[in-house]
């Protein structure tokens, strides 16, 4: 084929075959590559769904407060992060750190 000589038009109708082509090599490599998982799972006993299905992440640990405000014991703060407000103001009246911690 001599891409050269053809016009826009056929340029651009070329253009929507080949991205078409292309996303329709993409699904079916994509098909087979599942097909290929699920065989393997099925090998071992499981399900595809079953090796899947768990979401490993990192761990949610909470942290413990260390510090609390004098004047609202149910404001607290552990120490990481940006300093709140009241700990900010504590400071500033020249309090330190060990006056607040719990």
């Amino acid at each position: 084929m001599d891409i050269e000589n053809l016009s826009v038009k056929e340029l651009t109708e070329l253009r929507k075959k080949i991205d078409r082509a292309i996303a329709g090599y993409e699904d079916r490599k994509r098909k087979e590559a599942v097909a290929a998982a699920e065989a393997a799972a099925r090998e071992h006993g499981f399900s595809l769904n079953e090796l899947t299905s768990a979401k490993p992440g990192r761990s949610t640990t909470v942290s413990v407060p260390k510090y609390a405000n004098p004047q609202d014991r149910s404001q607290t703060w552990t120490g990481r992060g940006r300093r709140p407000n009241w700990v900010q103001q504590a400071l500033a009246e020249g309090k330190n750190l060990e006056d607040l911690a719990i």
